[in-house]
Order: structure tokens, then sequence, then C-alpha cells
């Protein structure tokens, strides 16, 4: 049944409401509540009210004991006990504890020693570390609404001096909330990075994305228009009693053109603003020489190390394989603490196509802010059905060591590509 019938709210409605808005007041600290958490608070309200029963009766702790043992001992028992709830509605319980303690006071004369001071600092640290914004406010509130009734229902103090004097005793409740206050803004600043990494991975691994659509349509596109090329040219090649094979070779050649056309608008989509197209023709294996020149201009020892040839490999994969090496070579410059050596090695066996790039720095600089680089490459690798593994070595410096399979090889192919 739904909760209005013919756009008239029923009573229901309003009764709904008020508990998903009861709910949502205390769903924040609800949510952080477990058994562990309720031992811990438990644990805390029996300790504190095993104190405060202890200074009632044996006067430990205590300077000047006031009313019967009994009632001293009651208000100890009762404002400990409150801890209990203290997560569950930490405003509520501070509240509570000056309420019961004012009454106390007035009906008795308010007691001297760390066992009135100690359930107000417990709850003003709580409303400190878990009540946000001007709420939060409130702890400071109520701590001086607590000080100010045990200052002027104590009979000690015999002059308005003397309560002006009992002032400094407002400071460990002040101090609880302060701790707790900065707990909280330590806690939020530490959630407020992580979210700010996770969007930057987020946006690193969508543009990394983007770049690889970009990248392979080129190479399907080059692919697609030799297909189509070579469809006209065999078609035109075609006698007079051979229609239905121009006829099936004209309808590959404008399936081929269509195809490229909806990969240049999809890619077009893909584009950064003002980013125009990629004239260059897609990298690979073939030129790895080249790359490790350049990084051997850069001031790397880079070895190479090639085993069972690069060739006939599939473009999209040969480009991944580039861009892997470009990475592991990047990130030796870039973070390895003095380096002496950087061993890329290529490895073709049958079925796989393993790159590893090994450095043999120090570890990486001290306060470098992690790129997305690697993130990037798991995104390439996983186009592939590879994996990918990067980490600190055994022997020291650091590793990338990339698996990406391979279609079926015969395997007097790659003997002779070895050779």
């Amino acid at each position: 049944m739904r909760g209005h019938d013919f756009g008239v709210p029923c009573r229901w409605d309003g009764e709904i409401l008020r508990k998903k808005d009861a709910w949502a007041l205390t769903s924040p600290y609800r949510r952080g509540m477990t058994r562990r958490s309720w031992a811990l608070d438990a644990a805390i309200a029996l300790v504190v009210a095993a104190l405060g029963v202890l200074e009632a009766v044996a006067g430990v702790d205590s300077t000047h004991r006031q009313g019967p043992v009994w009632a001293q001992a009651g208000l100890y028992v009762v404002t400990g006990g409150l801890l209990a709830v203290r997560r569950l509605s930490p405003i509520g319980c501070l509240l509570a504890i000056v309420a019961v303690s004012t009454a106390e006071f007035a009906v008795f004369g308010s007691p001297e020693g760390m066992a009135i001071a100690l359930p107000g600092i417990v709850a003003g640290y709580t409303i400190g570390r878990r009540v946000d914004g001007r709420r939060s406010w409130w702890g400071l509130l109520l701590a001086v609404v607590l000080w100010a009734a045990w200052s002027g229902l104590d009979p000690m103090n015999k002059n308005l001096d003397q309560r002006w004097l009992t002032l400094v005793w407002l400071a460990p409740w002040v101090i609880a909330w302060l701790v707790g206050a900065l707990v909280r803004a330590t806690a939020q600043a530490t959630e407020q990075r992580r979210q700010v990494r996770q969007q930057r991975a987020s946006r690193a691994v969508a543009e990394e994305r983007n770049r690889i659509a970009r990248e392979l349509h080129d190479v399907i596109g080059h692919s697609v228009s030799v297909m189509t090329v070579q469809a006209s040219a065999v078609r035109r090649r075609l006698g007079d009693d051979q229609a239905i094979e121009r006829q099936a070779l004209e309808t590959v050649e404008a399936v081929g053109r269509e195809a490229l056309s909806e990969m240049r608008r999809m890619v077009g989509v893909l584009r950064q603003d003002g980013a125009g197209p990629d004239r260059e023709p897609p990298p690979g294996l073939a030129q790895v020489d080249r790359l490790v020149a350049k990084f051997r201009t850069a001031g790397l020892h880079v070895e190479l190390d090639v085993a069972g040839g690069t060739a006939e490999l599939a473009p999209g994969l040969d480009l991944t394989a580039y861009r892997l090496l470009q990475e592991g070579l990047t990130n030796a410059l870039r973070h390895a603490i003095a380096p002496t050596r950087v061993d890329v090695v290529i490895t073709r066996t049958r079925g796989v196509l393993e790159i590893a790039v090994r450095d043999d720095g120090r570890g990486h600089v001290d306060g470098a802010e992690p790129g997305h680089g690697l993130l990037g490459m798991r995104e390439r690798v996983s186009v592939y059905g590879g994996s990918l593994a990067a980490g600190p070595r055994s022997t020291g410096g650091f590793e990338l060591v990339a698996t990406l399979p391979l279609s079926d090889v015969p395997a007097a192919a790659v003997q002779q590509e070895a050779t």
C-alpha cells in the first residue's frame, strides 16, 4: 500500500518521515557503533564509576567529601554509567551528567576530587571528537555550566574570590574538548586527502582509457583501411562474369568505410578540448633501440636484452609493450635514487611476451608524490588479459614486470625469430 491515496498524504507519511528524521540525526553515531566500541564504552563507564565509588567510600584522590556517602557514590555511579552511551548521543550524555550533578550538588553540596571531573572529561572529549560544526560548541557550554554549578554549590568556597580561583578546574574539561576536536579535524583531513587521491587516481585511469582508445583507433583504423583498399583492388581485377564476387567485395568496401567513419566520430568524443589528431604512426618494439637511446642521453645506463624476437606482433599489443617500456624507464629516471644500471629484458616464448625493467637504485625520492603511470599501465595490460607486477626488489632497486599473452604462434616461427 502506498503512503497516500489520490494525492492526499496519509497520517502514516508524517510518522514515517519523523522516524526517518530521527534516524538521520543519530545515524552518524550509530554507524560507528560496533560490538567492540560498545564493550570499550562499557569498560570506560565501569572504570570511571569504580574510581568514583572508591573516592566516595575510601576518600581516594578526594580533597573534600560532601554529604552522605551513598549520595556521593550514587552520583559517581550514575554519571560514570552514562558514559556507556556517550557515542550514541554525545551531547545528551554530557547534558545528563550536568543535570544529575547539579541536582546532587543542590541537595547535598558539591564535593571536591577527581571523580567529579572524570565523567565530564570523557563526555567533553566525545563531543569534540564526534560532533561536527556548531553543535560541537555545546560541549564547551555544558562544561562551563558544570563548572559553575560545582563551584557555586561548593560549601568550601566562602566568597567570590575563592569561587573565581576554582576557574582553573575548568581547564581539564576544555582541554578534553579541544583534544577531541583536534582528533576529529585530523581524521577529517586524512579522509579528505584519501578522497582526493582516489579522485586523482580515477581521473588518471579515465584519461589513460581515453588515450588507449585513441591509440587503438589509429591501429584498428590502419588495419581496416588496408582491408578496404585490398578489397577494392581485388574487385577491380574481377572479370565481367564475376558479378556475385564483385557485389560481395563492394559490400566489404562500403562496410569498411562506414566503420572508419563511426570510429572517427567515437574517438572525436574522447579527444580533449583543443587536442588535435595524432599525426605520428603508433610506436612499437621496432623503435625500442631509439627509446633506449633517449634515456641513455638523459643519463641512465640502460642495458637492453631481447630474446625470442619481436616480429609479427599484433599492432595493439606492440603498442602496449612499447608504452610499458616507456613507463618503466620513466619511473627509473624520475624516482630511482642514484641508479647505476637499468636492465630492460624483452622475452618472447611460445604464447607469452614478458617485459621487465629493473633498476638498482637505493629507493624512491623522499616526499615525491606518486604518479598514476602504473595505474594506466595496468589498464593497458588488462585489455590483453595480461598481468603487471611492480615493486621493490629484494636485492635493492625497483622492478616492473609485465606478462602479455600472445595468440598461438608456431614454435618454428618463434625459434626462427630468436636466431
